[in-house]
């Protein structure tokens, strides 16, 4: 596995903070960082994200947590365009106190390290990571001290935007419909009622998943049963046809065609 170390990317000195954009974002392997962590904002197009060997699907508003100690991936990149804010660790942060307590906390085993925002946030997001972008002219204690308020106000901005349940039909509930999907992508869906439950007519749930994901709702439901399909057959022993109906699909011939469709290879070619 890769590792990625500080070195590589913070400047000299002892700013707590480095902004790394990738615009796009490529297929990349399997990682860890040795001693820094990451905020990873996407700001247009798709990907999977396997991270600590769950896959998860990336659009536009999606918001992730990377600890040092976390392994992750980006796969199936399409026009993906995202920024990673490096961050060392909270001792590391000269000016400010509790910084720890902003971040995403692990409980009883599960950690939410996967967040979304608004449209509006991610711009107000972007002019903060612009600010913390900015080279610094000296290593004044005023000058780490302003790098660690942008950063600050960005945490205390991306809290407030993954609670935030509606924002004016922007797509607040299609955002909760998304992450309720990663959990229950396995059931027979009845898109009316789903809708309903969300708080939306069908038309606006189609209209909201093709402006936010590039997909339909049915295609995005098949590509988070594939990805999930594929990563069982990475690691797990289970037959072709039980991986299948385990990710929703009944018939495992159709299951079959779909893969091959969306990655270029037969189910059996996965195994590792």
């Amino acid at each position: 596995m890769t590792v990625l170390r500080s070195s590589e990317y913070f400047p000299s000195g002892d700013f707590p903070v480095a902004i790394e954009p990738r615009y796009p974002q490529e297929t990349f392997p399997e990682h860890h960082h040795q001693d820094f962590n990451e905020i990873v904002l996407v700001e247009q197009g798709t990907g999977t994200h396997v991270f600590n060997d769950q896959p998860l699907i990336l659009s536009a508003g999606s918001v992730c947590f990377v600890r040092h100690r976390d392994h992750h991936l980006y796969e199936d990149t399409d026009n993906l365009h995202l920024t990673n804010v490096l961050y060392r660790s909270p001792d590391a942060f000269r000016f400010l106190s509790g910084v720890g307590d902003l971040l995403p906390q692990e409980v009883d085993g599960i950690y939410p390290a996967h967040w979304r925002i608004n449209p509006g946030q991610v711009a107000q997001a972007k002019t903060l990571i612009d600010l913390l972008a900015q080279k610094t002219v000296s290593q004044s204690p005023e000058s780490q001290a302003q790098q660690e308020l942008y950063f600050m106000q960005l945490l205390l901005l991306l809290r407030k935007g993954s609670r935030d349940v509606g924002y004016g039909g922007q797509g607040g509930d299609l955002n909760n419909l998304l992450d309720w999907m990663n959990e229950h992508y396995d059931e027979e869906i009845d898109w009316p009622v789903l809708a309903e439950r969300f708080s939306m007519s069908l038309r606006t749930l189609h209209r909201q998943m093709k402006q936010q994901t590039g997909c339909t709702p049915l295609n995005y439901l098949n590509r988070l049963r594939l990805i999930n399909a594929r990563n069982l057959l990475r690691f797990s022993d289970s037959s072709i046809t039980d991986i299948a109906h385990q990710c929703g699909f009944c018939d495992s011939n159709y299951f079959s065609t779909l893969f091959k469709r969306e990655f270029g290879y037969a189910p059996r070619n996965a195994r590792l």
